[in-house]
């Protein structure tokens, strides 16, 4: 019975925090829609003649909602990568994505670099494809060299020396062609700059199938946090398990990587923040990461768009710099908590 109640206590209190999570999203939206390249306006002001209406529409909104979505991505697949390596370090680039989709990026600059017919429109288009598939392919090769999934710390060793190698790659083309670093520089310090109404499309579609998958693992990802033999022991079918997590890892990471490039610490701090607020199962840790890691990732991009305007941070540096500063906090104040017990 007391069981029971706490259950519902954590639902209820999930529940509230999921209510909080959407309302910040709804305001964050209206004042991104404001920020431009002179700093912050009203939302009328930007409304107020069809030229301005045609920049908010065509840039800043599937700016701002291509946020979001990169973000709750990042922040889904930051609760995925600790809820199947049991490791609150975990991130979604574990497995080498990031540096995966580098390679790929480098290598089609590289390669449109010599060809003088390609256009804007088809160097973006092919360095989105570049990006996704890079992920997609370094992911494919940690799950060679781990000799599959049935061995969550082979597949995390294989996931680490992947990405060092792929990251070496990357560094040896910009070396070999170094008029692809400018470029290259955009990606990897992240940007929403390039996002349109296509990219939202796409990345809400995956993001409702990921979160889905997800919602409907969250029972096998408790019982993979008491351990694998325990997990085993109540029959579940831990090979097929991690195969799908995996595989909603690489999708949900292969697809805003290829948006908006490598975002720093969203899909680390995500989890984190969600735990210091509410305790619950997975099966809502999964969904309020997402929308955790959307928050913060709209809100970044909002102050990287106003702080200098009409300069712009790029966003992933801001990311870095705030989750590193909040990871720090939370060292030194666990830290303090232990040596005063």
């Amino acid at each position: 019975m007391m069981a029971r109640s706490r259950s519902g206590s954590q639902q209820r209190r999930a529940s509230l925090v999921a209510l909080v999570l959407l309302a910040l999203s709804l305001l964050l939206l209206v004042l991104a829609l404001g920020v431009g390249s002179t700093g912050f306006e009203s939302v009328r002001q930007a409304w107020a003649d069809p030229v301005a209406q045609q920049i908010v529409w065509e840039i800043r909104a599937p700016r701002s909602l291509g946020a979001w979505f990169a973000g709750a991505l990042l922040g889904l697949a930051g609760a995925l990568a600790q809820g199947l390596f049991r490791n609150p370090l975990a991130d979604p680039y574990l497995l080498g994505s990031a540096s995966g989709a580098s390679l790929g990026v480098a290598l089609a600059l590289a390669v449109a670099g010599s060809t003088p017919f390609a256009t804007e429109w088809l160097l973006r288009l092919g360095l989105t494809s570049a990006a996704f598939a890079g992920a997609v392919a370094s992911v494919l090769l940690t799950l060679v060299l781990a000799q599959g999934v049935q061995h969550t710390l082979r597949l995390l060793l294989a996931g680490v020396v992947v990405g060092v190698v792929l990251g070496a790659l990357g560094q040896l083309v910009m070396m070999v062609r170094p008029e692809v670093m400018l470029a290259m520089q955009a990606f990897l310090l992240g940007t929403t700059s390039f996002v349109g109404w296509t990219a939202c499309v796409l990345m809400a579609c995956v993001w409702l199938v990921c979160v889905s998958v997800a919602w409907g693992l969250g029972r096998v990802l408790d019982g993979l946090s008491l351990g694998e033999a325990t997990a085993a022991s109540l029959g579940l079918p831990l090979p097929q398990v991690r195969a799908v997590l995996v595989a909603g890892l690489a999708l949900a990471t292969g697809t805003a990587v290829a948006q908006t490039g490598l975002i720093a610490f969203v899909g680390l701090a995500a989890p984190h923040l969600v735990r210091s607020v509410v305790k619950t199962t997975h099966r809502y840790l999964v969904v309020l990461s997402s929308l955790m890691g959307a928050v913060l990732l709209l809100a970044a991009d909002t102050l990287a768009r106003w702080l200098i305007a009409p300069q712009e941070l790029p966003v992933g540096v801001l990311t870095a710099v705030l989750g590193g500063g909040y990871l720090l906090w939370l060292m030194r104040r666990r830290g303090s908590v232990r040596g005063g017990l």
